[in-house]
C-alpha cells in the first residue's frame, strides 16, 4: 500500500520538487544521477512506468487515490503519496492541467546517439528548438509515425521538462532520444560528422531555391535518413544546411511559405517514413 501523507499547504520542504524548484534545478546538470522530472496525469505516469522510470513520490487529491490514480499506485507499492483538498492544490500553478495527479520521478541515465542509431533507418534531428510545446508535439508525431530515434542539438529544450512531457502525452518515454554533444560547440560540425559516420544521409527541412520536394523518390530510397528540423523563428542555420546531403521543402499553397516546426515534422515523418 502507498504511504499516504496529508498536507494542508504547499510550503513543506518535501514538496519543493512540485512547487519551487526550477526545471534547471530538477534536471541537476552537475549531478545527473540526482536529476528529477515531473510526470502529470495517470496516463503519462503509466507510460513512464512502462519505460522503467523510477517513481519518487506522488502529489494528488484524495479522491484520486482510489479513483483514476489507483492503477499507477498499485504499480508503486510503498510509494509516498502527498495528498490534500483540491482547494489547496489549486494554488499550484498549472494544476488544472495535470488531471489531478503528479509524480516526481528519477531521470533516466542519458543515452548515446551511437547506441540509438545502430539499427535505425529514420531519425529526427532537432536544432535549437526551445519551445517545450513544439518539443512535445514533435515527439508525439515521431512516435506515432515510426521515427526510430530523436536526436537534439545541445541548445534544444529538455524533452523531460514538465510541459514537453505533458504535450507529448508520454511519448518522450516511448521513442529513444539523445543529445548530439554536450555544448553548443558540438553542433553542427561534430554532430553532422557523427550522423554521416553512422551511414545516414541528412535532409535539411528548409526554404531554399535548391531544395527538392519532400516527395522526391531519391529521399524515399535512402536506407538511412536523418530529417533535420530547425528552430521556430529562423529555421536551420546556414552552416547546418550546407553540411546536409539534401535540402527539402514541403510544397505549399495560397502563398503560405512554411509550417510550424511541429507540423512540418509530422508531414516529413509521414512522407519520408521507411516503407
Amino acid at each position: 500500500m502507498p504511504h499516504i501523507i496529508e498536507i494542508t499547504d504547499l510550503n513543506a520542504p518535501e514538496l519543493a520538487v512540485y512547487t519551487r524548484l526550477t526545471e534547471s534545478q530538477l534536471r541537476n546538470k552537475l549531478e545527473p544521477e540526482k536529476g528529477i522530472f515531473i510526470a502529470e496525469s495517470p496516463k503519462v505516469i503509466g507510460t513512464a512506468l512502462d519505460a522503467g522510470c523510477e517513481p519518487l513520490s506522488f502529489l494528488m487529491e484524495r479522491r484520486q487515490i482510489d479513483g483514476p490514480a489507483a492503477g499507477v499506485l498499485a504499480r508503486c507499492p510503498g510509494a509516498v503519496v502527498y495528498t490534500a483538498d483540491r482547494s489547496v492544490l489549486q494554488t499550484l500553478t498549472g494544476y488544472a492541467l495535470t488531471r489531478g495527479v503528479l509524480c516526481a520521478m528519477r531521470r533516466p541515465a542519458p543515452r548515446r546517439a551511437e547506441e540509438l542509431c545502430r539499427s535505425a533507418s529514420r531519425v529526427a534531428v532537432l536544432e535549437g528548438i526551445v519551445d517545450s510545446t513544439n518539443i512535445g508535439a514533435i515527439f508525439r508525431s515521431a512516435t506515432a509515425l515510426g521515427v526510430d530515434a530523436v536526436l537534439l542539438s545541445p541548445s534544444c529544450c529538455d524533452p523531460l521538462c514538465r510541459r514537453a512531457v505533458r504535450v507529448s502525452m508520454g511519448t518522450v518515454f516511448q521513442v529513444p532520444w539523445a543529445t548530439l554533444g554536450d555544448t553548443s560547440a558540438d553542433w553542427p560540425e561534430k554532430g553532422m560528422d557523427l550522423l554521416h559516420a553512422m551511414g545516414f544521409k541528412t535532409a535539411a527541412m528548409a526554404l531554399d531555391d535548391r531544395a527538392v520536394s519532400i516527395d522526391d523518390p531519391a529521399l524515399q530510397a535512402e536506407e538511412k535518413l536523418a530529417i533535420v528540423l530547425g528552430t521556430e523563428g529562423d529555421g536551420l542555420a546556414h552552416s547546418t544546411i550546407a553540411r546536409c546531403d539534401y535540402t527539402v521543402m514541403i510544397p505549399m499553397q495560397h502563398g503560405v511559405d512554411s509550417l510550424n516546426v511541429a507540423a512540418a515534422g509530422a508531414v516529413a515523418f509521414w512522407e519520408l517514413r521507411k516503407r
